[in-house]
């Protein structure tokens, strides 16, 4: 047995909140066995361990001497933790309410009881259409039909049963609509998260060829609350990969409008709603809306109490991830590299305690950020180590874009400690990877060319003649709609006149941002 399967019990254990694990002491000692329940001994002593031992275990349980009863006693915990927690979270979703209800309905079917099945239904209904729980209204409509057959049909007539028919179809035809939408969502974002936004006319035919249906010629096309939230998610990221960010600001705030109009679907499902809000901050970063920023941070900052009960470990996990990228974003686009570094540490405890719980590509965005932190500020030692972090986890490598910008950071960074003898190896290292994934686009043609000048220069002259040449390049193509793209990750422009001004790269960007501000 793998060690991931044989101490999944433990990690169970430890994900549980104390009022999870206080609940379920109650819960299993409705069950004893002997003096002491069974299974609340097994959950005190696995509880107890930093480090799952199973040696120790089957030691302190030695009266389970058979390995089958050993491995039957661990399972019967488990499952008894998933019933006390199915019992404890009872009300925690409307998803979990209507399934009770369902439950509920079923009981009182088989105990004859019809009037009052037909009432729990009733009420399972109401809050379903409310919700927008088609799947749901399924199951509904099928024990609603149940109570009709066992009258045979007396209470009905011909256009009843139409209007049967017409709620079941309406309800089939919202869960295929929502699937469809779904589909092209997630195609869309799939391409987003391992490709990042358009390089060339190919990926924009891709985008293109992704968007290109039916469903997306119109809003009305959207026949519910959910497809309508993927319609304007659809077209928002659409015109974020293409790097139009006013279209996609203004998709943004229609998604937000659309979620606060339906406040009661926020409490349900709220990372949705801080999904939208870090990806509005961004936007208005971008388009220097500064103005607009405080407002969105402080509903972002605000949605644990929105929330309230329904704050989840998944939900945790979501919100740590949204807020803290959104805030080290606005710092390091503002220039406030200091701020971003007061970032760091609640950040890294963050990436430790929910290891294995986060997404991915969240994951590679902090360890790039993070090092791009410790680069303007200097400190290219710690920048190394977060960009090896990135770069040395093979699960990582599914987003190819911050892959391939944190091997050519990661050639940067060398060059600014002086490794020019590990430049080479690097090099062939980058021209790989990249080729074997065709990510060779102008920018990392140019870059890569210059890197290989870098590594042949003799003399101080050279390099400089080689860092003006690279400033050349780089402000032409920085006019390019596909390649401006890469400097929103990193300033690569700003690096390049640190080097030939001989300044700090964090003082370059500030002065930017100031001469910036003075133009507008």
């Amino acid at each position: 047995m793998s060690k991931l399967a044989s101490d999944l019990i433990h990690r169970f254990i430890k994900a549980l909140s104390p009022a999870e694990k206080r609940y379920f002491k109650l819960f299993a000692s409705r069950h004893t066995i002997g003096n002491k329940n069974e299974y609340l001994r097994m959950f005190e002593s696995i509880d107890k361990m930093k480090n799952y031992d199973d040696v120790l275990l089957r030691k302190t349980f030695k009266q389970l001497k058979a390995a089958n009863s050993f491995a039957i006693a661990k399972n019967r915990l488990y499952e008894t933790i998933l019933r006390s927690l199915d019992s404890f979270h009872s009300e925690s979703s409307v998803d979990v309410q209507l399934r009770s209800f369902l439950h509920y309905a079923e009981i009182l079917f088989k105990k004859s009881l019809y009037d009052e099945c037909g009432k729990m239904l009733n009420k399972a209904k109401k809050i379903a259409v409310k919700y927008e729980k088609h799947s749901v209204l399924i199951d509904i409509y099928k024990w609603q039909k149940k109570l009709l057959e066992k009258d045979g049909y007396a209470t009905i007539n011909d256009d009843d049963l139409k209007h049967l028919l017409e709620e079941d179809l309406l309800t089939l035809e919202k869960i295929n609509n929502y699937c469809e939408f779904w589909y092209i969502k997630s195609r869309l974002i799939l391409m987003l998260n391992r490709y990042g936004k358009v390089r060339d006319l190919k990926e924009l035919e891709n985008f293109k060829t992704i968007i290109d249906n039916i469903l997306m010629k119109s809003e009305d096309k959207a026949l519910s609350y959910e497809t309508r939230y993927l319609y304007y998610h659809i077209y928002s990221a659409y015109y974020f990969g293409l790097g139009d960010y006013h279209n996609s600001y203004n998709y943004i705030l229609k998604h937000l409008q659309l979620i606060e109009l339906n406040a009661e679907l926020i409490q349900d499902e709220p990372n949705k709603y801080f999904a939208v809000l870090s990806n509005m901050i961004y936007l208005c970063s971008q388009l220097n809306k500064q103005k607009e920023i405080p407002s969105w941070l402080k509903k972002l900052r605000n949605i644990s109490n929105v929330a309230g009960k329904k704050m989840t470990e998944d939900l945790a996990i979501k919100l740590f991830s949204t807020s803290m990228s959104a805030e080290l974003s606005l710092y390091i686009q503002g220039g406030r590299f200091e701020e971003a570094l007061k970032l760091i540490e609640p950040i890294d405890a963050g990436l430790k305690k929910f290891k294995g719980g986060m997404s991915k590509v969240r994951e590679a965005y902090f360890y790039f950020t993070i090092a791009i932190v410790y680069f303007a500020l200097g400190d290219f030692t710690l920048s190394l180590r977060w960009l090896n972090r990135l770069l040395n986890d093979s699960e990582l490598d599914a987003n190819q874009d911050i892959h391939s910008l944190a091997r050519i950071l990661d050639l940067v960074v060398h060059l600014e400690m002086g490794n020019k003898e590990l430049i080479p190896y690097t090099l062939r290292s980058v021209l790989r990877y990249l080729d074997k994934r065709k990510r060779m686009f102008r920018f990392e043609t140019i870059f890569l060319e210059f890197i290989k000048k870098i590594a042949r220069s003799r003399t101080n002259a050279d390099t400089m003649t080689s860092f003006i040449e690279l400033q050349r390049e780089l402000k032409i193509i920085a006019e390019d709609a596909y390649e401006r793209q890469v400097f929103e990750q990193f300033d690569f422009l700003s690096w390049v006149e640190s080097k030939i001004h001989n300044l700090s790269f964090a003082d370059v960007v500030k002065q930017k941002l100031k001469n910036k501000k003075v133009l507008h």
